[in-house]
């Protein structure tokens, strides 16, 4: 079964106008329509580096009890938890999972390490 949609925790976390923190999310697959979309924003058309604002925006689907992921949500995150999203991103679309292959440090055994439950 494919899986479409992938939890995530935030390093810092998203504080949102009422002092409120979110953490946990959700980011689903993007389609080909969520990458070619934004590049008729005029926002992308004079500063593209909004282009990734606008494509996370499009497939964070759930960021803690907020209603509503906009722009102006993943604006407001900090520059590592940009990073982190950015991340996950390109590997759930590059990979269709969450996995990366790692090696024991001792036995050089290959294994594969899914992301979403590191560090939680």
């Amino acid at each position: 079964m494919l899986q479409t949609e992938f939890p995530f925790t935030l390093p810092l976390g998203y504080v949102d106008s009422e002092g409120t923190l979110h953490k946990e999310g959700t980011m689903r697959l993007a389609t080909a329509f969520d990458e070619i979309a934004p590049l008729k924003d005029p926002r992308v058309r004079s500063n593209s580096a909004y282009l990734l604002l606008i494509l996370l925006s499009r497939v964070v689907t759930k960021l803690g009890t907020l209603e509503h992921i906009n722009p102006k949500t993943i604006e407001g995150l900090f520059a590592a938890d940009l990073a982190h999203l950015q991340d996950l991103y390109c590997r759930v679309n590059q990979n269709g999972h969450n996995r990366v292959q790692t090696q024991c440090p001792y036995c050089e055994k290959a294994f594969q390490v899914e992301l979403s439950s590191v560090g939680e």
